[in-house]
């Protein structure tokens, strides 16, 4: 690494920052900060998407996953677009009936405030966990490229320096700094991926996709591995991407968020969509960039290597690989797409906290200006939470990003359970909700705590809503076939918190 490497990153963290802000316009009142008033466009809010869901954990990880096995990771991209097509067309348009700025108001609705804030606290606590895996993994090649400069910083120093440089353009710009500056993270992480793979590629004497073929790592299906066990055997990994996409797209906040944000529904239906083809083809090309891997460091194994896991082959090859300036356009990449998702959590929640959480219980009318200054109080707390919960990981056995979406999918299922048991479920109520959703919770925690091995975490999402769903409907069968109609607000729930 070079001091050209540093001046680069250093110009990126300051232009992400200005751009954020330029980009932002003025913000006005809580709507604008937190869905932009409804007025991005569909494309804009699709490659945020994208780059919201991508994070560090795509750029550092998925080329372990293809150079320590295949490239069946992708059939959970196949999955993706399913789950996002239901979401386009079966829960998006109850959210853009009424003037809702939180996935979690529909539940509110449906149910009552007590189910709302279960669902929010949920979400909160769970995009602290996973959000702070993404966060860790972003750091990851920094320690790296600042190790071989001899400037030995603390994962935390690293997660620091990321994390305030975030919050400022969060802060100020709310939702619209958000997006675009997203949009133009995307871009810088898409053309570093694509650079180091030409390099790769162009160093190498022999043809690294029939290398990867002769060793098996090209295989896209897998038919023959236990579908229980396998997180990528293809049933699995498709209906479990497909559920896992629902719940992620449909019931979680941080993308709601920013289909809230397009001008009408047929947009938002646009950009849910077409961020599935989108995803397709950057996991290829991260895949690809693992099979080139393996091919340069000659088949060699990751403790052959000298490396601790697999998340470090890239930052390695960076380090050691690209050219000076190279190298510090793809770490800025890899910080790009951490810094993105980190600006989309911070909206999400501090428009979660204000939304179902404050307003809420509080039952305060807050003008315009207080409003939007108590919005940014949040952001800021929730900015420094984030810092301290990405510095409780040091470290993991596995690839990190199958860390990340096990510690997101804990939840998801019941989310998505709880969205599905409103909709089909007429005699379901809050209670029944409420208890289903913590059995589901409860026993998504225990097999990720105790049980890692029992089933692949590609499964976490289906068994959630199966509990949600079950648990949901026997609990409803107490109640009297007319004591509600389907999608009407629960009366004695409403009565019960007044």
């Amino acid at each position: 690494m070079h001091t050209l490497d540093l001046v680069v990153i250093a110009l990126y963290l300051l232009c992400s920052a200005w751009l954020g802000l330029r980009l932002s316009g003025r913000q006005r009142t809580t709507r604008d900060y937190f869905i932009g008033n409804r007025q991005l466009p569909w494309w804009a809010v699709c490659l945020s998407v994208v780059a919201t869901e991508t994070s560090a954990l795509t750029v550092i990880s998925v080329p372990g996953v293809a150079y320590l096995g295949d490239v069946t990771f992708l059939q959970v991209a196949l999955g993706y677009l399913v789950g996002r097509i239901v979401v386009a067309f079966l829960l998006l348009p109850r959210y853009y009936r009424g003037e809702m700025t939180t996935a979690y108001a529909y539940l509110g609705e449906r149910f009552g405030r007590g189910m709302q804030s279960t669902a929010s606290v949920a979400f909160l606590f769970t995009r602290l966990l996973a959000d702070g895996v993404r966060l860790f993994a972003a750091a990851i090649p920094m320690k790296i490229v600042l190790d071989s400069l001899g400037l030995h910083l603390s994962y935390f120093a690293i997660i620091a320096l990321l994390g305030a440089v975030t919050v400022v353009y969060t802060l100020i710009g709310g939702i619209r700094a958000v997006v675009w500056v997203d949009v133009l993270q995307m871009a810088l992480y898409l053309v570093g991926g694509t650079i180091a793979l030409a390099v790769i590629s162009s160093g190498l004497d022999v043809n690294f996709l029939a290398v990867a073929a002769e060793e098996g790592k090209t295989r896209f299906l897998d038919f023959t591995s236990n579908p229980i066990s396998s997180p990528y055997a293809t049933v699995t990994a498709v209906l479990g991407g497909a559920l896992l996409s629902t719940a992620s797209h449909g019931a979680d906040q941080i993308i709601v968020q920013r289909l809230l944000g397009c001008r009408t529904l047929r947009d938002a239906q646009k950009a849910v969509i077409t961020s599935a083809v989108v995803v397709f083809a950057q996991f290829a090309l991260f895949l690809t960039v693992g099979l080139a891997l393996y091919s340069y460091f000659e088949r060699a194994s990751v403790e052959e290597l000298g490396l601790t896991g697999s998340d470090e082959l890239f930052p390695t090859f960076i380090v050691q690989g690209l050219p000076a300036g190279l190298a510090g356009l793809l770490l800025a990449g890899i910080m790009a797409s951490a810094m993105s998702t980190l600006s989309s959590s911070l909206s999400a929640l501090s428009s979660s906290t204000m939304a179902d959480l404050y307003e809420r219980f509080s039952r305060r009318t807050l003008s315009d200006a207080q409003g939007l200054r108590l919005g940014r109080l949040f952001t800021l707390g929730w900015g420094l939470v984030f810092v301290g919960s990405a510095a409780l990981f040091t470290g993991t056995d596995n690839p990190v990003v199958e860390l990340g979406l096990s510690v997101a999918s804990l939840t998801y299922g019941g989310l998505l359970g709880a969205f599905l048991l409103g909709l089909w479920v007429r005699r379901a109520r809050q209670l029944d909700a409420v208890v289903s959703f913590a059995a589901a919770v409860a026993t998504m925690a225990w097999l990720f705590l105790f049980q890692p091995g029992l089933v692949g975490f590609t499964w976490y999402t289906a068994i959630g809503v199966a509990i949600v769903l079950g648990v949901g409907f026997l609990l409803s069968l107490r109640h009297r076939s007319d004591a509600q109609t389907a999608g009407a607000p629960d009366r004695r729930s409403r009565s019960e918190e007044h």
